[in-house]
Parts: C-alpha cells; structure tokens; sequence
C-alpha cells in the first residue's frame, strides 16, 4: 500500500504534478495569490522535490531559475505573485527570452471579483496578467478550472523545453489553487507528454555543404549556442579537426575547449576577415560577428571578403517576435539550415572525414599545412596573453588579467565551473576551459541584474556535486539584487563570488567619454552620474550582514590568493558561499589620449 498522502485541494494536486514532472526547486518571494501551492508545497509536499528556495525579490526568483536551467539542462519553478510580482519579474524573464533558457514562471491572480478581498486583490488583479509578458515567453495560459491545469502544465514543461528553448508563464486563480477537489484526478503519465525529437538538416544540404568545406582554402566556424553536452561538443571538435577549421567561440556558453590547437576565439576579427566560408552554429547575432562597429557613429561595416560564402545552421527563426528587436539585424545567407545544431555537426564531422579521404593527396596537405598554421597562431595568443597579464602583475588597482592569472592558479586545482562573469575575457585568456557546461554565458538581454541570482540557481544546480561554482561578479551588476546573497546563505548554496569592483559602471562612462569626444566637449567630468564612489561600497561588510564569508577589499594582488584559498576553505567547511572583493583597474576604460 502506498503512503503517499491524497490531495485534498486543488494546490495538492498541483503539486503532485510538479513531483511528477521532476521539479526540484521552486524559487519564491512569497505572496497571497499562490499561498494554496506554498502551503501545499511544505504541508502536502514535505518541502522536497519541488523544495522552495526563499526569495526577496521576484527579478531573483526568475534569474535563479534562469541560471538553474543552464547548469541542470531543465526547468525549475519561479512563482510570482499575481500582477505586481510579475512587473517585478519582468526584467529577468526578458533574458531568460534572449538567452533562450527554459524557465516556468507560474502566478496567481484573483478572477473572481465576488471573491476578492477589498482594495489589495482589485489592484494586484489585471484582466490576463500574461499581457505583461506575452512579448517575450514562448507560451502563456491561465487555465479556467484545475480540470485544465494538467493540460497547461504539460504543455509549458512541453513548449519550454522544445527548440529553441525559453520561458514560459502560467497563470493559477487563487480559487483552483485553494478549492477543495471535486473530485480525484489522475496525474497523467508524464512519459506520453515529452518534447519532441531534435529536427535533422536535410541530408542533400550537408552534402553541399560539406563539399564547399573541401573547397574552402580559409573556412571558419563561428558557434554561441551550439554545444548542449560533450557529445556536441566531440562533434564540434572533430569537424574542425577533419578540415583543420578554426574555431570562434562566441560565448553564450562554452562550445569549444579554449586550449584546443585550433580554438581562435582571440583571434575572431582576424579570422573572420580572412575567411572565404563562415560556418555559424546557433549564432545569435551572426550580422552582427561579421561587422565592425562605431561605437560613436552608431554605424557597422561588413569585415567579409567579397564573394565569402556564409551558411547559418540555426533553429533561430522559429522563435520571432515582432514587439521586442532581439532577433538582430537579418544577415544575408548562402545557405540556411533549419536544424538542431548538435544533431548536424555530428552528421557534417562525418560527411567531411570521408570527402576529405576522396579528394587526393594535395588537398590533404593543404589541410595540414592549415592546420600548422592556425595551431602556432593558437599556441602564440596564449603565450601573449600570459605575458601580459604577468606584466600588469604590478599595477594598482589590480589589472583583470592578472587578477585572472592569479585566481586561475587556485581555481585550477578544484572540479570548477563559471557560472558567471569572463573578467573582460581574460578568463577565457587564461584558464582551461574544457568541458561543456563549464562555462555558462551571460544573461541574454544584457539586464543588469543577472548574475547574482543566476549564479545561485546555477550552483543551485550542481549543490552536492563537490563542484566549486565560480560568479566573477562586476559591481554595478550586484547593486541591483545584492540580497541574492540571502538566499544563498539560508539555503546553504555553496559558491565562490569574486567582485570586479572598479568602482564604476564603466560601459557608461566609456559612453560618457565617447559622446564628449565626438562633440569636441571636456571629458573631465565623465564621471559624473557613472562612478560608484563618495561614498565607496564596503561589498565585504555587505556580505557578512547577509551571512556570506566575506574578504577584502583586495588592493594588492599578493593578497589575492591568499583570500581565495581562505574563502574556498570556507565554502567546503561550512557549505557555505562567500565573497571576495577585488579593487581593480577599469579594464578597457577609454582615455583622453586613446
């Protein structure tokens, strides 16, 4: 005989379904239109599976699960309650969109005006909530009984977690939630609700297409989201392998191994403008990688050579809309395959083994002879990039890639992943990135915002892995859901939180610098309304009233590694999170004499 409890009320049964499906988690800021599902959640639920993960603000419940989903490969739950919940959210279900992550996003809401409470449930009510978000979730629905509700939930796991994944927002009236059930009603067998099969690249197309790689004399392969595990990723790898094909690893997560002889993402502007093939996987924004821009002029040029063919394999168009730009400006194609990325490089890498087997002698060694070339370009960019960074070992603030360098050789010797932040790209300079999954991107909408939260939720994901999760978190970023920290430490989420304090949001006052450049204005004053300073921000101090391990500021570099190791101790000692805070150079800043 089962012990498992019978549901009494509709939120019971809402919760048998989220079991069913395999949630785990459920992030939260608690509110009055889902109390039937928090109830449910620990009374009926037993807090597990899905186990709430207590928020202070509905942007981090949202980002949390967006950085989840990338590090677990599936959703979990983000609740928001009814409308001013889902204002509050909005941002972060935006690049959850853009990032094309699967995220459910599930409210409540108060329908029936008869049932409301005075003044709060008539202004937290608005007539379809989903208005709010429908612009930029792939599905929305507000189910009318909770006879419906199994359908919509089937269906959102469903749609957000098809090609090209994305969020999806459910709408759940506080009545179906908190009503008893009418009757008992089956959890349907979730194993005839699932995705569909990833779409195949017609056949006849990667023939062509493999064929123009043996013409091709420079061909360069551009991937952002391409790679999903390492079976991708060995795909990828052997295709470039096969016709000594460098590779540009856009990074919107890591396609690519970055020590691997023939990983040029360093180079991208030089191998871009020597190509005569440009093979993108999943780009997106691939107009825009074959451009260069003015920053000030606000105007792009192409950097192609005349007749240099370009083939796009991408599932991007089939998810368009018309209210928000984010699906880039349309790049002119020779070839375009709708496709699942994984699915035609593995079928691409083997059709290019055997025509190269077929063409002869010579084009054989005109791939070796490339090979050797693209390998010492590689091994060379690696050589000045530590060079540098040894160089600026001596600079105060401390310069990113030092700071890089030296984080890399404590970092080294642990099971790591970054789950946020790239130091401006010297950590892809130096550390060895080689795994799927090791690197997971950046926010998508470029919302600030992101990566506190998104960090917690992606080491949410690995908790219990003995996986050392690593957030290189840049200040102005953190300023806007800092109490994400809360949530970490009361949830017992262990994470290693290093800050880029530069005591700016620098992109603004390159900006700031750029504009008094172009209308031959004083740039003495950029500073103004850019710099985070009188005061300073003491992160540290922050930190520990949020019951984080804390350490810093940092000003010298030989303090550096000496912190990290002290903050790592105490991440394994006490599966906790912590901080390190790093006063450092501002990176990239523009100058008057530039």
């Amino acid at each position: 005989m089962s012990n498992r409890p019978v549901p009494k009320y509709g939120s019971d049964f809402i919760v048998d379904l989220l079991k069913a499906l395999g949630v785990e988690y459920a992030a939260f800021n608690p509110g009055s239109t889902f109390r039937g599902i928090h109830d449910s959640l620990v009374n009926y639920g037993g807090n597990s599976g899905p186990e709430i993960i207590e928020c202070n603000h509905e942007e981090i419940a949202v980002a949390i699960a967006h950085g989840y989903a990338k590090a677990a490969g599936k959703p979990m739950v983000a609740m928001v309650h009814d409308l001013v919940g889902l204002q509050h959210a909005t941002m972060a279900i935006y690049n959850a969109w853009c990032d094309r992550a699967p995220v459910i996003v599930m409210g409540g809401t108060t329908r029936d005006a008869a049932k409301r409470r005075a003044w709060i449930d008539w202004i937290h009510t608005a007539l379809s909530p989903g208005n709010l978000v429908r612009d930029y979730v792939k599905w929305d629905d507000e189910p009318a009984s909770i006879e419906a509700v199994p359908d919509a939930m089937l269906r959102a796991w469903k749609i957000a977690l098809t090609e090209p994944a994305g969020p999806v927002y459910l709408c759940l009236d506080a009545q179906i939630q908190e009503n008893e059930l009418p009757q008992p009603l089956p959890v349907p067998d979730i194993r005839l609700y699932t995705s569909p099969s990833k779409a195949y690249a017609d056949p006849a197309l990667l023939e062509q297409l493999a064929g123009w790689l043996l013409e091709s004399s420079s061909p360069v392969i551009l991937a952002d989201r391409a790679v999903k595990n390492r079976k991708d990723m060995a795909a990828l790898t052997k295709l470039a392998e096969e016709l000594a094909i460098p590779v540009v690893d856009k990074g919107s997560a890591l396609n690519f191994p970055g020590n691997h002889p023939l990983d040029l993402s360093g180079a991208a502007s030089e191998v871009i403008a020597g190509a005569d093939l440009i093979l993108a996987f999943e780009v997106g924004d691939l107009a825009g990688a074959l451009q260069k821009v003015d920053i000030r002029k606000r105007t792009s040029t192409s950097v192609l050579k005349k007749g240099a063919r370009v083939i796009h394999i991408s599932m991007g168009d089939y998810l368009t809309r018309g209210w928000a730009s984010d699906y880039q400006k349309l790049a002119p194609l020779d070839m375009a395959i709708s496709a699942s990325a994984g699915v035609a490089l593995s079928h691409l890498a083997s059709l290019c083994g055997k025509v190269l087997k077929k063409a002869g002698p010579t084009k054989q060694r005109e791939v070796e002879k490339r090979r050797q070339f693209w390998g010492e370009r590689h091994d060379s960019l690696r050589e000045e990039w530590k060079e540098e960074a040894a160089k600026q070992a001596q600079c105060q603030p401390i310069h990113l890639g030092s700071l890089a360098a030296a984080a890399w050789d404590v970092i080294k010797k642990e099971d790591w992943v970054l789950v946020n932040g790239n130091f401006g790209g010297w950590a892809r300079r130096i550390w060895d990135f080689t795994e799927p999954g090791q690197y997971l991107g950046q926010s998508g909408g470029a919302g600030l915002g992101y990566g506190m939260p998104a960090s917690v939720g992606a080491a949410l994901a690995h908790r219990g892995s003995g996986k050392l999760c690593v957030d290189l978190q840049a200040d102005g970023d953190f300023f806007f859901c800092p109490q994400a920290l809360w949530t970490a430490a009361h949830h017992q989420i262990p994470l290693l939180v290093i800050m880029n304090n530069n005591r700016s949001y620098l992109n603004s006052e390159n900006h700031a610098l750029s504009m008094a450049r172009e209308r031959s204005r004083p740039s003495e004053s950029r500073w103004i309304g850019t710099t985070i300073e009188k005061p300073f921000v003491d992160f540290t101090g922050l930190a520990r009233s949020l019951g984080i391990h804390a350490e810093g500021p940092i000003e010298k570099l030989s303090d550096l590694k000496p912190a990290l190791k002290r903050a790592i101790k105490a991440i394994k000692d006490g599966n906790q999170p912590a901080l390190v805070d790093v006063i450092t150079a501002k990176t990239g800043r523009l100058r008057d004499s530039d």
